[in-house]
C-alpha cells in the first residue's frame, strides 16, 4: 500500500476532531461575545429585581411601624404609656415611611436603567465592560493632572491632601473602584459588572465633588438628595401637625371620658 494512504488510514479521525474543535471554539467565542454585550442589560435587570425586593420589605416595615404607632397612641390615650413612647413610635414610623419612599425611587431608577441598557443593546456598540473601564480610566487621567501638572498642583494642593473631606472621600472611591475592576482574564458575571459599574459611578461623583470643593465652588445636593430632603422636611412638618392635633384631642377627650354619666346613665 502507498505509504501516504496507509498514514491517511491510520489518522482518518484527525480531520473531524480538528474541524469539531474549531467549530466549538467559534461557537464559544460568539457566545462569550454576546454575553459580554449583555452584561449591562443583565446587571440592570438584576438591580431591578433587588430594588423591587427591597421596596416590598420597606413597604412591609412601614405598615408594621404604622400599626405600632397606632397602638402606642391608643395606649397613650388610655394612660397606659407615656408621651416618650408615642414620640419614639412616631419617629420610627417617619423613618420607615422615608425608607419606603426611597426604595420606591430606587425601583423607578432601576427601571429606567433597564430601558437604557436595552436600547444600547439593540443599537449595538462596544462592550459594556470596556466602556466602563474607559470611564474609570478617564477619571483617573483627570485626577493625575492635579498630581503631575505643576500649575494645578500649586493652585489646588487640597486635591492631593487626604485630610480634606472631599478628597478623602474621592480617594476611598478610587480604592473601591480599583478593587472591583475585573482583570482581563476574569470571567465577569452580571453581579460583578453591576458592582464595578456602581463603584465607577460613585468615583465619578466623588471626583466631581472633590474638584468643585477645592476650586471653591458652592456644592449643591444632587437631584436624589434634594428630593429626599424635601420629602423628609414635608413629612416631618405634616407629622408634627398630626401629632399636635392628636395630643390636643387626647387631652380634651380624656376628662370627658372620666366624667360620670348623666341622669344615671
Amino acid at each position: 500500500m502507498d505509504p501516504f494512504w496507509a498514514m491517511a488510514a491510520e489518522l482518518w479521525w484527525v480531520a473531524p476532531v480538528v474541524i469539531g474543535g474549531a467549530t466549538t471554539a467559534v461557537v464559544v467565542s460568539r457566545r462569550a461575545s454576546v454575553s459580554n454585550k449583555r452584561l449591562g442589560y443583565d446587571a440592570a435587570r438584576l438591580e431591578l429585581r433587588q430594588a423591587q425586593q427591597d421596596a416590598r420589605v420597606a413597604a412591609d416595615n412601614a405598615r408594621v411601624a404604622r400599626a405600632e404607632a397606632t397602638r402606642v397612641t391608643a395606649d397613650r390615650a388610655a394612660s397606659r404609656t407615656d408621651s416618650g413612647a408615642v414620640a419614639a413610635a412616631r419617629r420610627a414610623l417617619r423613618e420607615a415611611q422615608l425608607a419606603s419612599k426611597a426604595a420606591t425611587a430606587r425601583v423607578k431608577a432601576a427601571r429606567a436603567r433597564v430601558v437604557a441598557e436595552r436600547t444600547a443593546l439593540s443599537h449595538g456598540g462596544g462592550a459594556p465592560l470596556e466602556r466602563m473601564r474607559h470611564r474609570h480610566d478617564a477619571v483617573l487621567t483627570r485626577w493625575m493632572e492635579y498630581e503631575t501638572d505643576p500649575d494645578k498642583l500649586l493652585a489646588f494642593p487640597a486635591m492631593s491632601d487626604a485630610r480634606a473631606p472631599a478628597t478623602a472621600a474621592f480617594l476611598a472611591a478610587v480604592q473601591e473602584a480599583r478593587e472591583l475592576r475585573p482583570n482581563e482574564e476574569q470571567r465577569v458575571t452580571a453581579s460583578d459588572y453591576g458592582a464595578y459599574r456602581d463603584a465607577v459611578e460613585r468615583l465619578e461623583r466623588a471626583f466631581d465633588v472633590a474638584e468643585r470643593s477645592v476650586r471653591g465652588e458652592k456644592l449643591q445636593p444632587d437631584g436624589a438628595d434634594a428630593l429626599r430632603d424635601a420629602a423628609r422636611n414635608l413629612m416631618e412638618r405634616t407629622t408634627d401637625v398630626i401629632n399636635r392635633t392628636s395630643d390636643v384631642l387626647g387631652t380634651w377627650t380624656r376628662p370627658h371620658r372620666d366624667d360620670p354619666p348623666r341622669d344615671g346613665r
